[in-house]
């Protein structure tokens, strides 16, 4: 129910989405999160959206020195129209150590929606979930567009909740992939993500590799999902015709960049930022906007060719989009409010 449908004299409410709402209302499906990603990013080519610079709030540690990388709390608002027509901001924290010292996830966050006819927030909604399951989208629709047709192999580096993610949105997407290649620093970690992968999907073959390399070397399509500050994969690595998803954005060397046939982005003024390694190579003069094949709506929307070759070997980098949290998450509050999922909340008792 959005503010404008409510009876007068009731008050402003707002709905409350847990993990768990989220989940019953159907927010563990690849296929809602592709579907709802394709349309969010052809109305990004359209220019059909509101989204500022997200900033990143980072703390010093105890020596006067920046944290880990992947320590950060982001802000990411946004307004999406086209047939969304909604506002909203998701609020995302991490700490790379929250498994390893506590025991908890690496990454919370919440997601507020508004309604842009008011202002007023309509939802809250767990924002983890989402923020996995959207990312994990934006890769199953870049391998569609951008891996070779029929691809069989997927080799993921990094397996933690984001790749688990990520492999069950292309298995139940993608239905040619078969094998899958895993690797992660911490051998139990990939041995867990494998085991879980066999007793889901019993008829893809699932084998734990010694290391990154090979792992990287036997997959078609490539996908990272580390919490890595410095890059470790060179080209050398790639099969001729690999498709990368270098979701966790540090770990290609500035060749794969550079000799890639096509680098495809989400969006060029969120990935060209915060000295990641793209922004790195335009600091240094060694790539550019002109160098850009793409960003990811442009092939959507057909106004820029996808993959045109089996030889080539393509590069999206999505640095991860607000439009993408907040349309998933208005599809998802649409459902469970029609459903009567959720826990309606008073706005001023």
């Amino acid at each position: 129910m959005s503010v404008k449908d409510r009876e007068v004299g009731t008050g402003p409410e707002l709905l409350y989405l847990s993990r768990g709402n989220l989940a019953e209302a159907g927010g563990e499906s690849p296929a809602l999160y592709a579907e709802v990603i394709e349309r969010t990013l052809a109305l990004h080519a359209e220019g059909k959206f509101v989204q500022p610079l997200k900033p990143y709030l980072r703390i010093l540690d105890e020596n006067g020195e920046p944290g880990h990388i992947a320590d950060r709390i982001i802000a990411m608002p946004s307004y999406v129209g086209g047939g969304f027509g909604i506002s909203g901001l998701k609020w995302i924290g991490s700490k790379h150590d929250n498994p390893a010292k506590r025991g908890m996830e690496r990454a919370s966050g919440l997601i507020v929606l508004n309604d842009p006819s008011t202002n007023y927030p309509i939802a809250v909604l767990e924002a983890s979930l989402i923020s996995s399951m959207r990312t994990a989208a934006v890769t199953v629709v870049g391998a569609k567009l951008l891996a070779r047709e029929g691809f069989s192999d997927a080799a993921f580096v990094g397996c933690g909740l984001i790749a688990q993610r990520q492999a069950q949105s292309l298995i139940e997407c993608c239905p040619s992939l078969s094998r899958v290649y895993l690797y992660d620093v911490s051998d139990e970690s990939a041995r867990r993500m494998g085991a879980w992968l066999q007793a889901r999907y019993p008829n893809v073959a699932v084998q734990v590799e010694a290391s990154a390399e090979a792992a990287v070397r036997n997959g078609e399509v490539v996908v990272t999902c580390t919490v890595a500050d410095r890059p470790y994969i060179p080209f050398e690595w790639l099969r001729r015709g690999a498709f990368v998803s270098n979701v966790s954005i540090m770990d290609l060397h500035k060749d794969v960049f550079l000799k890639a046939d096509k680098v495809v982005v989400d969006d060029w003024e969120q990935a060209n930022r915060e000295k990641k390694v793209l922004n790195q190579l335009v600091l240094e003069g060694r790539f550019s906007r002109d160098g850009l094949h793409a960003e990811l709506g442009e092939i959507v929307a057909g106004r820029k060719p996808g993959r045109e070759s089996p030889d080539e070997t393509i590069v999206l980098n999505p640095m991860g989009m607000a439009i993408e949290d907040i349309a998933c998450a208005y599809r998802l509050y649409e459902l469970a409010r029609d459903k009567g999922i959720g826990l309606r909340l008073p706005l001023y008792e």
